[in-house]
């Protein structure tokens, strides 16, 4: 299968600001891109980017599990249903709140087609999807995808694995270096549609200028390590560092689908938008 593609809605997947009095104005842009890879004739992996505003913007990754039927029915589905939910929710839901529903929705769409159609049964995926708003990242995050963040140089894992060796990493009983080589580096611990309810993990944190996120299915990170995703991102469009990233692995020989998704902040972030005292105390409520 060839490659699929998936844009921001505007042009370039730079976001639209409009014209300012500012030297250097708010801006960011977001690219995704998903290959097949060099052994696999199907793409079970899918991706979406969408720009919401002039100051957000969502992007998703799903891994369709191998292994069972309906690992391509599960990514796609899931990720219709996050990018359809998140955007049918009120404006007035926090950011963070209304991606997580978004999350249990999705996974409510591939429980629900996997259990009416027999040919689906067992079907399930990864799903890391993170949210900007202004200076802020709401992520949501369950399987094996990965979300990378890239500051200065720098390359730090935001989100952790949910497989059986990366759990027994965290209890102290495997190194790090044994989980890359692990026989069960693959096998899942949590994923979205087996449960009617999934445990899906939620992060935030804060961005700065110069950022870039970069979210990835393992068919990328099993073939190219950290310091050479890194490398290759580094001062590339978010375009061409997806291209670059999908070329290098495939020269490696990438046994897995794969894809890669990254958002860069080119300007300032953004302050806050001022708010009332009842409009901050509500917010905060309606978050606890």
């Amino acid at each position: 299968m060839g490659s699929i593609r998936t844009q921001a809605t505007n042009e370039g997947g730079t976001s639209d600001v409009p014209p300012s009095s500012s030297p250097s104005p708010y801006t960011f842009e977001v690219d995704a891109l998903s290959d097949a890879g060099t052994e696999r004739g199907v793409n079970e992996d899918h991706c979406a980017t969408l720009v919401l505003s002039a100051t957000s913007a969502i992007l998703v990754v799903a891994d369709g599990v191998s292994g069972y039927e309906g690992g391509d029915t599960a990514s796609r589905t899931a990720v219709t249903a996050l990018l359809k939910s998140f955007q049918e929710q009120s404006a007035t839901v926090p950011t963070a709140k209304k991606l997580y529903r978004a999350a249990q929705q999705a996974n409510i769409a591939v429980y629900d087609l996997a259990t009416v159609v027999p040919e689906l049964r067992g079907m399930a995926t990864t799903l890391t999807a993170l949210v900007l708003e202004r200076d802020e990242l709401s992520i949501v995050h369950v399987g094996d995808s990965r979300l990378y963040s890239i500051r200065s140089g720098g390359i730090t894992q935001l989100t952790k694995d949910h497989t059986v060796p990366a759990e027994r990493a965290r209890l102290g009983l495997l190194s790090k270096e044994r989980v890359r080589t692990h026989k069960d580096r693959s096998t899942l611990t949590r994923s979205l549609g087996r449960e009617l309810i999934a445990q899906v993990d939620r992060i935030s944190t804060r961005v700065e200028q110069g950022d870039m996120l970069l979210a990835c299915s393992d068919g990328l990170y099993n073939v190219l390590d950290e310091e050479q995703i890194a490398e290759t991102v580094r001062g590339r469009a978010p375009s061409a560092a997806c291209r670059a990233l999908v070329d290098r692995a495939n020269e490696r020989g990438t046994p897995d689908n794969l894809t890669a998704a990254v958002l860069r902040i080119t300007g300032p972030t953004p302050p806050p938008p001022r708010q009332s005292f009842f409009a901050a105390a509500l917010r905060r409520f309606s978050r606890g």
